[in-house]
C-alpha cells in the first residue's frame, strides 16, 4: 500500500532509511538549515520555505501561500509511488500533516475527505494540520470546504514533543484502481 511518512526534522534521515523513501517535501522556516538525507534524490526534494502560521505573514514571517500549495500538488502528481513520500517540517505536527493531506488528495482526488482526515488522526493523536495550508489546499483541489470541515471535526491534536513520526496510508481502494 502506498503511504506518506510524516516526520519531524530531527528524524528525517531515520525515517527515509527505515521506510525506503526516495522523495521528500520539506516545509521549513527560511532560517532553518538542514541536510537532505543521502537516500533522497536531490531532484525529488521539494523545499518550501514558510513559517508555521495561519495568518498572512508580518515582518520576517512567511505564511503558507498558494504557490506553496501548488508546488505540493505538482510534486505529489509526479510522485511515482514506488516508495513512500516523506514529508517533514520542524515538529511534524502542523505543516507536514497539512501537506500530507494535500498530497494524498492530489494523487487520489476521489478520496473521501473525512475518511482521510480520520486516518490521519488515527495515525497521529498529535497532528494539528496548519489551517492556512488546509484552506488553500481545499480551494485549489476543488474540495468545496470538505477538507476544511473534516480537519475542524478532528480538532486540535494532543500536545506533542516533536518526536512522533507517523505513516498516513492512502486509501486501500485507490491502490487497486
Amino acid at each position: 500500500m502506498t503511504t506518506i511518512v510524516v516526520s519531524p526534522l530531527a528524524r528525517i534521515a531515520e525515517m527515509a532509511v527505515r521506510h525506503h523513501a526516495r522523495e521528500m517535501i520539506s516545509l521549513m522556516a527560511k532560517e532553518h538549515a538542514f541536510h537532505r538525507p543521502a537516500v533522497i534524490k536531490a531532484e525529488r526534494h521539494l523545499l518550501l520555505n514558510m513559517n508555521d502560521i495561519s495568518f498572512a505573514g508580518t515582518g520576517d514571517l512567511i505564511a503558507p501561500q498558494e504557490a506553496h500549495v501548488r508546488a505540493i500538488i505538482d510534486f505529489a502528481a509526479e510522485w511515482d509511488r514506488a516508495a513512500p513520500l516523506l514529508i517533514h517540517c520542524w515538529m511534524g505536527v502542523s505543516r507536514s500533516p497539512a501537506a500530507a493531506l494535500i498530497a494524498a488528495l492530489a494523487v487520489h482526488p476521489e478520496e473521501d475527505d473525512l475518511a482521510l482526515v480520520r486516518r490521519l488522526r488515527s495515525a497521529s493523536p498529535y497532528a494539528t494540520p496548519n489551517a492556512r495550508l488546509i484552506a488553500i489546499g481545499d480551494d485549489m483541489l476543488g474540495r468545496k470546504g470538505r477538507l476544511v470541515a473534516a480537519v475542524k471535526e478532528i480538532g486540535r491534536g494532543a500536545d506533542a514533543d516533536g518526536n512522533a513520526p507517523f505513516i498516513l496510508p492512502l486509501a486501500v481502494h485507490s491502490d487497486i484502481l
